[in-house]
């Protein structure tokens, strides 16, 4: 089999518009408008860019630079590392889609490879990461809430500004599973796939995400009452 586009080759990095922060489109979930024919797109794209067509490549950065970039830059909230990130993915793109093998959709597996490229940045940087194996007893607050389910405290007319913030706050293991769940709209059993967790701590991370989220923005709720 031919050889992947070489790094040589990659398409000008991705041009984002905007500042540092998150931005407020980011919260409106996964884009299914499209999905099928996105889909039937990639298989075609795919197998020419696994038999070494760089222009097929081409096309697949073309029609994923735009999630993988929101995706780094929700997770490190800076628009020139996120870049960098991007990038990053793609060039182990370019080595690994001859690994290829569809056990999984293309975009879950491109995901989790984007992923893994931040995880490794934030490690690096000597960030804390969340373990996802740590327990998954409920928070003794709210012992009866059943994890994976909507939250009502973070629904309906929430400041978006005051979330996004929220968000960024969390500690990068939580924002991780919540950017996935919540914002980007992956189910419990794709997160774990790509993370390598069980479905059930996916969930506990998610479940108590949402209670830091909700604790922080009633925080600032008292906060701007008292200013």
């Amino acid at each position: 089999m031919p050889n992947p586009a070489s790094p040589a080759q990659m398409p000008d990095r991705v041009r984002p518009t905007g500042s540092n922060d998150l931005p407020a489109a980011a919260l409106t979930g996964r884009n299914l408008t499209s999905a099928s024919a996105t889909c039937a797109l990639d298989a075609d794209v795919l197998a020419r860019a696994q038999a070494g067509d760089h222009q097929a490549f081409t096309q697949l950065y073309s029609l994923h630079k735009r999630r993988i970039y929101s995706l780094c830059l929700r997770m490190v909230g800076n628009v020139a590392e996120a870049e960098d990130l991007t990038q990053e993915a793609f060039l182990q793109l370019h080595r690994k889609i001859a690994t290829f093998r569809g056990d999984s959709a293309f975009s879950t597996w491109l995901h989790r490879l984007a992923i893994n490229v931040v995880l490794m940045q934030l490690r690096k940087k000597g960030l804390s990461l969340i373990s996802l194996d740590e327990a998954m007893e409920p928070a003794e607050d709210s012992p009866s809430r059943s994890f994976g389910g909507p939250d009502l405290a973070l629904t309906g007319a929430i400041d978006r500004l005051a979330l996004e913030r929220a968000i960024a706050d969390l500690p990068a293991g939580y924002r991780l599973i919540f950017i996935l769940h919540d914002v980007e709209g992956f189910e419990h059993n794709e997160i774990a796939a790509m993370l390598d967790c069980s479905i059930g701590n996916s969930k506990s991370q998610l479940h108590k995400a949402r209670l830091k989220l909700r604790d922080a923005l009633r925080a600032q709720s008292r906060q701007e009452a008292r200013s």
